[in-house]
């Protein structure tokens, strides 16, 4: 149960849709983080005139909007974005349980916006009790998928590298395998990815998340070593280690339409023209990967 363009649609019925709508394509976007000195309107027109086709929102401490704030300027911050042409397909959180306080307003908040996606935040392993870790964040998302279920907005799972539970695959997998595909899925990271799986173990990850991928995100990086230790460079999009023909080739394979999210995790002196750059080279991929 992949995120499909027809999901997309159903979820976002009444919201303005991107100029890709039934392409085929993806839906390419921004990750507002690296937009964090613009408003919500700027937001918006900026997103627009670069041509992006969605913004995915950061709903978490020291964001665009504050957790404990969602109620009131999320609508804010969705209208203006909308007003301008650009969608909000998701929007990135710091939710872990559904116990927290601002869990249910974030997610009743974005279900009456008709944001169909959300991701949660990241658990910690606790070494050596790696299993049991498991079992925590497994009963942890069951009642986060309950509630989605309830209003509305699917999960997805980040694969984020270090101790992270989703450093590899196979952990979310264990996760999310006896629930409602419906409700959650995979946010994959081909970076992430290849930076714990190295040259070919990425691509069995890629696989695994594929029948229930519901988003993308893009970054680049190589490996440095200094101070005699190695360590990751982040780096523009084509510049690093992702295999992204590969890559792309294979979300085109599995009819992928859903949200791309770019991240641009390395420290340009313009940060606006270095997405701008990362955004052609995302086109580039999906025009030859999506004939």
């Amino acid at each position: 149960m992949s995120w499909t363009r027809r999901n997309f649609v159903a979820l976002a019925a009444g919201a303005p849709l991107a100029a890709s709508q039934g392409s085929g394509k993806p839906s390419l976007c921004i990750f507002s983080k690296h937009m964090a000195n613009l408003n919500y309107e700027q937001l918006g027109k900026v997103s627009r005139e670069m041509g992006f086709d969605g913004v995915d929102l950061t709903v978490r401490a020291k964001s665009h909007v504050l957790p404990e704030r969602a109620e009131e300027d999320m609508p804010q911050a969705v209208e203006a974005i909308r007003s301008h042409g650009v969608t909000v397909p998701m929007i990135t959180t710091n939710i872990l349980r559904p116990d927290e306080p601002t869990t249910r307003p974030i997610l009743s908040t974005a279900s009456r916006l008709k944001i169909p996606l959300y991701k949660p935040g990241y658990w910690l392993y606790r070494t050596p009790a790696v299993l049991d870790t498991i079992q925590q964040v497994k009963k942890a998302t069951e009642g986060l998928v309950q509630m989605g279920k309830e209003y509305g907005i699917v999960s997805g799972f980040h694969n984020h590298s270090g101790n992270y539970v989703g450093t590899a695959i196979w952990d979310l997998r264990d996760i999310i395998k006896d629930l409602d595909p419906a409700w959650i899925g995979y946010y994959f990271d081909p970076a992430h990815a290849t930076i714990e799986g190295g040259s070919f173990n990425w691509i069995l990850s890629a696989r695994i998340a594929l029948p229930r991928l519901k988003m993308v995100a893009l970054k680049d990086f190589y490996w440095e070593k200094s101070g005699g230790r190695w360590r990751v460079k982040w780096c523009p999009l084509g510049e690093g280690m992702v295999d992204w023909g590969r890559f792309f080739t294979m979300l085109a394979e599995s009819r992928f339409t859903g949200p791309i999210s770019l991240h641009v995790e390395y420290e340009p002196a313009d940060e606006l023209a270095a997405i701008a750059r990362d955004l052609e080279f995302m086109k580039a991929q999906v025009a030859k990967a999506y004939k």
